[in-house]
């Protein structure tokens, strides 16, 4: 329940969202996403994806994630960092 708890003051609803979006579509190795498909996916908008996922980028341990170009949307690539 502690971690629980930790993980709903440190993240808000919508990066909760893309935090769960990501555990389950990612794949070995480099994912690319684009905030498009993401925003389809999960019922935000394409301008939450991107707020939320430069955010994620920065407070996220869990996935290192990167902006990675601009062509329709911004894609994304994340991966999960090596320990």
């Amino acid at each position: 329940m502690l971690l629980q708890s930790k993980f709903l003051t440190k993240y808000n609803e919508r990066q909760i969202c893309l935090i769960n979006y990501l555990k389950n579509q990612m794949k070995p190795g480099s994912n690319f996403f684009k905030s498009k498909y993401i925003a389809k996916d999960t019922g935000l908008s394409s301008k939450e994806v991107g707020t939320n996922m430069a955010l994620l980028s920065e407070i996220c341990p869990e996935f290192k994630i990167e902006r990675y170009s601009y062509s329709n949307s911004t894609t994304w690539l994340v991966t999960v960092p090596q320990v």
